[in-house]
């Protein structure tokens, strides 16, 4: 967020490489570890200018991170209790990241933790300082949800072309990219299946057979 609104270039995903199953303060810890090492790196090279980095092209998020991994926040937010920010704060630790605030939002009772505070920030229901989190907080969790349907809905597609035999990756690629969608293959004929590069009216008809 930035001046209360959110900045949507800067929006990053990240892929959990190293956690199996379910381990919340795991799993954030390597993504704040990914993030913040390039943050570090760019801080080192003397790169992490808030301002040059904002004002930059390289921020789109389709760009790749450019110049915005170097953007120091005002406030790293945290959406959890006392044990995520403590996974939070061990990692700041662990990069040597010790000039950017840390604090965490507990849903239950909409409370904010931060370091070296034993009890909870208990902000005024009408405080514009609490909207601002729980707007922040709401629309991360409106990326992430949006971002793990899109991933389920990829997958039920492969899925049901693995189904196929004779459409290996590289055909499942090709019907995928000409086609755009599991829909777009079950509505498209056999004479336009097989048009397909790599594809024939043999592979075509398994497709309908199997999609």
């Amino acid at each position: 967020f930035e001046n209360g609104k959110p900045r949507n270039d800067h929006y990053r995903r990240f892929k959990i490489k190293s956690v199996d199953g379910i381990d919340d303060y795991s799993m954030m810890r390597e993504m704040l570890t990914r993030r913040f090492k390039r943050f570090s790196k760019l801080k080192a090279n003397g790169k992490n200018n808030s301002n040059a980095a904002a004002d930059s092209g390289a921020t789109s998020s389709k760009s790749g991170g450019g110049e915005a991994w170097g953007i120091a926040p005002d406030l790293v937010l945290i959406d959890g209790g006392k044990g995520h920010l403590g996974a939070a704060l061990s990692v700041f630790l662990d990069l040597g990241i010790n000039d950017i605030p840390l604090a965490s939002l507990a849903k239950e009772n909409e409370e904010l933790f931060v370091p070296q505070m034993p009890e909870p920030i208990v902000l005024p229901r009408t405080s514009q300082g609490l909207f601002l989190v729980q707007r922040a907080r709401d629309e991360a969790h409106r990326f992430a949800i949006t971002f793990h349907r899109e991933r389920r809905s990829k997958k039920s597609v492969e899925s049901a072309l693995d189904l196929v035999p004779g459409i290996g990756p590289k055909r499942k690629r090709l019907l995928l990219r000409k086609f755009g969608s599991l829909k777009g293959i079950q509505a498209a004929s056999m004479e336009e299946l097989a048009a397909v590069p790599g594809m024939t009216l043999k592979l075509a008809r398994q497709v309908k057979n199997y999609v």
